[in-house]
């Protein structure tokens, strides 16, 4: 059996980096790079991947983590978590992209794998769909941040609060724009 495996959230500002693992049993129609779906979309195949697939998995890496190792390294640990999280063990694992995580399995990286592998777009699902919810729990613990429409991404928006408001204990700090604001927060 195969596993596809997909990460979401490596270029935001704020929030863990999710990634999720899927063993599917069958197809199911409608499967795509997440970043292709519309949100309702994206929910309704989370249901039915959660429904159907023979294992599915999540994982993150927390904000600490990214600043400390990396969010290339964050990522490939989020992704090994969520694979072996999995119930059933897998075959092979087809990651999304150019790394693999360290797994004692046989492990392919698959350039724009969440475009054409099923596996790999469900993955890329459930890890997006995981976030965005992570995302709108965040925003009602620092709802000046708006995370609940941009999800931690460089929007003018997000932009403008870290702006007014600094950072918050969500934001990655390894990244430039909230290192810049905790530096003006430290001279004003």
């Amino acid at each position: 059996m195969v596993c596809g495996v997909d990460e979401a959230g490596r270029g935001p500002l704020a929030g863990p980096v999710v990634a999720a693992a899927v063993i599917l049993g069958r197809s199911l129609d409608g499967l795509d790079d997440s970043k292709q779906l519309t949100e309702q979309q994206r929910e309704t195949l989370e249901a039915e991947i959660k429904a159907h697939a023979v294992a599915w998995a999540v994982a993150s890496a927390s904000v600490g983590e990214i600043d400390r190792l990396n969010i290339l390294r964050a990522s490939l640990l989020a992704m090994r978590r969520a694979v072996l999280r999995l119930a059933v063990r897998p075959g092979e694992v087809l990651i999304d992209g150019l790394h693999c995580p360290r797994v004692d399995l046989p492990a392919r990286a698959v350039v724009r794998g969440d475009a054409c592998v099923a596996e790999i777009s469900a993955a890329s699902i459930l890890a997006k769909t995981a976030r965005d919810a992570m995302m709108r729990v965040l925003h009602r613990r620092y709802p000046d941040y708006g995370f609940d429409q941009h999800k931690g991404y460089s929007t003018e928006q997000h932009l403008r609060a870290l702006r007014v408001h600094g950072a918050c204990l969500a934001h990655r700090r390894s990244f430039e724009p909230v290192r810049a604001a905790l530096q003006r927060d430290l001279f004003e």
